[in-house]
């Protein structure tokens, strides 16, 4: 769907289409975490941005399982920390 010449995703080079309008997780306390991803699926949001830094990711998978969404709609990205990555971690 395009509204104004503005696409509500992108296609990467490998052919997913990836949401462009993404609910950031940064800052929601971790107990409060699993409620508000929930909140934002059913509100339409179908991108859910974490990182390892934000300390939460595994309240996003708790609410990716948890939701009534197809997991198949539900893009998710995350951040791993410079010195978490490479070919030894």
């Amino acid at each position: 769907m395009e509204t104004n010449n503005v696409k509500d995703y992108v296609i990467l080079n490998n052919g997913v289409k990836m949401p462009i309008l993404a609910f950031g997780t940064y800052l929601i306390p971790n107990e409060d975490t699993k409620q508000a991803v929930l909140d934002a699926l059913d509100a339409g949001y179908r991108h859910i941005d974490t990182a390892r830094l934000y300390g939460n990711e595994n309240e996003v998978g708790e609410a990716v399982n948890a939701t009534s969404v197809p997991r198949d709609e539900v893009f998710v990205t995350t951040k791993i920390w410079f010195n978490n990555y490479g070919y030894e971690k």
